[in-house]
């Protein structure tokens, strides 16, 4: 991947007059600004060793671009290649290459290869341009927290033992055809669907025990012929498949050994499995539990988010685990310090968050007014100077949840559609940086 080889602005770059093509010019605008943007995504593209694709290839500053646009209309990789053939205002600001339009595989394989931490760096110098252009200074500040979905079922033991058996088999096959069908084995994956579905339609706990019995022992059969399979592999043909299949067994192997035991655990013996014990997902082993106010249970990752004034995310954290808002409040504090050089003049943050530590430390380091949605016992003017502030800053939280929901609905924070935690991460940053750009493009001065 050439980073010197980038498509320049033509006067034939046209956008629509519609709302929506005002806005991706804008927004390329901006990009067109700052060119180290496309330094960052180069490196990314090298460090995974994405090479040119088709007779021109596809440069580092179309895949910035064709990623940005896929996240701030939400759109498929099927769907991004369509629009990108389809649409002028879309191949406009993609910059692509004259008559040439990048299929899917090649948008999946470029896109994600942009790093999250790269995401993050770029969501940075948009802010720094924002506080350049007095859009967004970072005096006033608000804190909540929310949940990102990840790709996944609802869990139980039964389906992940059943999602273990039917990855082994789909494994036991592939074996078989590298070793020529001289694999020794048998398909017990009907055999544990039928287990599966009676659990699932069987009530109280000692009906189902004996169903858990019968296909923990179809699980454990089936591991045991695919580690049977791992030895005989030495006799494949093709090395280059076996190292695939190797690997890809590796990496479920220990996964399934922990569903097993937490199985055996939490229906055979009756014991409490700790939430950051739990598998719950053989395909997102990465998903934490998360329980937010006695809600619903989520499968995921928590994200803690602070806003400005402006509605521009200042700052966001993927936390690991479920930890209590209250624990949060200072490190997210500290991180905003970190970037704008100075504790914000006034925050406020969910009820969540409140403690008397947390308000004592947050006034030492130089905050004036700090509002917790909820009182938590603590009196309205040691948090700020009088009740009607208290109830600005108040109503100014509020404003946070439409940012959430604007997120979640409209940039697709509601549920990650990218595997693994990585790819998590850099969805969750490349949303929040769509977020960012299409709102700084509307707010900044003409």
């Amino acid at each position: 991947m050439r980073q010197e080889r980038t498509v320049q602005a033509s006067l034939f770059d046209l956008f629509a007059e519609h709302e929506i093509g005002r806005e991706l010019k804008a927004m390329s605008q901006w990009l067109d600004e700052h060119r180290e943007l496309i330094g960052l995504v180069a490196d990314d593209l090298r460090r995974h060793g994405v090479k040119e694709t088709g007779r021109q290839g596809l440069p580092a500053e179309s895949i910035l671009r064709c990623g940005l646009l896929k996240q701030h209309r939400q759109l498929s990789y099927e769907e991004l290649a369509f629009h990108l053939e389809d649409s002028a205002s879309f191949r406009a600001f993609a910059r692509l290459p004259l008559s040439w339009t990048p299929k899917k595989s090649v948008l999946h394989m470029t896109i994600s290869a942009i790093r999250f931490e790269t995401w993050e760096a770029i969501n940075r110098i948009l802010l720094a341009s924002a506080r350049q252009e007095k859009v967004e200074v970072g005096k006033v500040a608000r804190l909540d927290s929310t949940v990102t979905a990840a790709l996944m079922h609802e869990p139980s033991d039964s389906s992940l033992l059943w999602d273990a058996v039917r990855v082994m088999v789909r494994l036991l096959k592939g074996a078989d055809a590298l070793i020529g069908g001289r694999l020794v084995w048998r398909n017990h994956r009907r055999a544990a669907k039928k287990r599966a579905r009676a659990i699932e339609f069987t009530r109280g706990r000692p009906n189902r025990v004996p169903h858990y019995r019968e296909l923990i022992k179809l699980t454990r059969a089936t591991l045991a012929y695919a580690d049977q399979a791992a030895m005989q592999l030495w006799r494949a043909p093709d090395p280059m498949k076996v190292v695939a299949w190797q690997a890809e067994f590796r990496r479920y192997r220990p996964l399934i050994e922990r569903i097993i035991a937490q199985t055996e655990r939490r229906v055979l013996r009756g014991e409490a499995v700790a939430a950051n014990e739990k598998i719950v997902s053989l395909f997102e082993p990465h998903a934490d539990i998360i329980v937010k106010g006695g809600r619903e249970v989520e499968y995921g990752h928590k994200l803690n988010l602070t806003t400005g004034r402006s509605g521009l995310i200042l700052d966001l954290v993927i936390e690991a685990g479920n930890p209590a808002d209250s624990d949060r409040f200072l490190p997210m504090l500290n991180r905003h310090i970190g970037f704008y050089g100075e504790a914000p003049r006034q925050t406020a943050a969910d009820g969540g968050f409140a403690s008397r530590h947390n308000l004592g430390e947050a006034k030492a380091l130089g905050v004036r007014d700090v509002a917790f949605h909820k009182k938590a016992g603590l009196r309205v003017m040691d948090m700020v100077k009088s009740n009607w502030v208290y109830r600005k800053l108040r109503n100014f939280r509020a404003g946070i949840e439409s940012d959430i929901s604007c997120l979640k609905r409209a940039y697709g924070l509601a549920r990650c559609v990218w595997r693994g935690l990585d790819h998590f991460r850099a969805y969750v940053w490349s949303s929040v940086f769509a977020y960012n750009l299409a709102l700084f493009a509307r707010l900044k001065p003409i």
